[in-house]
């Protein structure tokens, strides 16, 4: 059974959705992504008011000197696909790499979506998973907090193309300071999960426990429509 690493990470953009969706198809470069080196379009198509696309990136990230036994650090291709919902306000991204899987690959699912407050919030989930002989924790583990650190990476790019797309832009008055900012970062192995399911029968729901409840069950239908998107647009990997 291939053990995988869940992660999941929220953030708030203190922009409108159709801003974010704007600076979305023009977010490279920025400062914070040296690491993609290419993008291309691929397939664009509208069916049923919805907005099909799919991209091919290519990125490059540094490896660390135990993990160059297994990789050597050359560019890796990214599948890109996306599906714009003008009607529900939503955009919904999934990736994963066409390219060195068996030594780490990594699905990842966003979730773009309008508040009611006008800002919009990004939840993002990684599925990491390794298929290397005695190293998949280890491999695992670097990916998760790759995943981390580049979330907040994105970010920051992200609001920097923001920035300078919307320079009038009116921030939201906030009680609390509107920076945007990466709201939570949760991370679990698949078999962590059936573990807690097994030895957690009935217990009283607490808040944390509601919180984590709530993004699974976001997680679950993310992923549900992650495969759809997949055989929507069919590719060989």
């Amino acid at each position: 059974m291939v053990v995988s690493s869940h992660c999941c990470t929220e953030t708030v953009f203190d922009y409108s959705w159709k801003q974010v969706v704007q600076a979305f198809w023009n977010r490279y470069p920025n400062p914070s992504s040296n690491h993609v080196l290419t993008e291309d379009t691929i397939s664009r198509e509208v069916r049923d008011g919805k907005l099909y696309s799919r991209r091919i990136l290519s990125k490059t990230n540094h490896v660390p000197k135990w993990g160059e036994r297994f990789y050597k650090n050359t560019p890796i291709k990214i599948i890109e696909d996306s599906i714009l919902d003008p009607k529900n306000k939503t955009l919904t991204t999934f990736t994963r790499n066409i390219g060195m899987k068996k030594i780490m690959k990594v699905d990842e699912i966003v979730e773009y979506t309008e508040q009611k407050d006008g800002r919009t919030l990004a939840i993002r989930h990684a599925y990491i998973s390794s298929q290397v002989f005695g190293f998949s924790r280890a491999i695992r583990a670097f990916g998760v907090e790759r995943f981390k650190s580049n979330c907040l990476k994105t970010a920051n790019g992200f609001n920097f193309v923001l920035c300078n797309m919307f320079p009038n832009h009116k921030h939201v008055a906030l009680v609390r300071s509107p920076t945007p900012a990466v709201l939570s970062i949760t991370t679990k192995s698949n078999l962590e999960q059936q573990q807690q399911q097994h030895h957690h029968p009935a217990q009283t729901v607490s808040k944390a426990e509601s919180f984590k409840k709530g993004v699974k069950q976001s997680y679950d239908f993310l992923k549900c429509q992650a495969s759809k998107i997949a055989q929507m647009f069919s590719i060989k990997n």
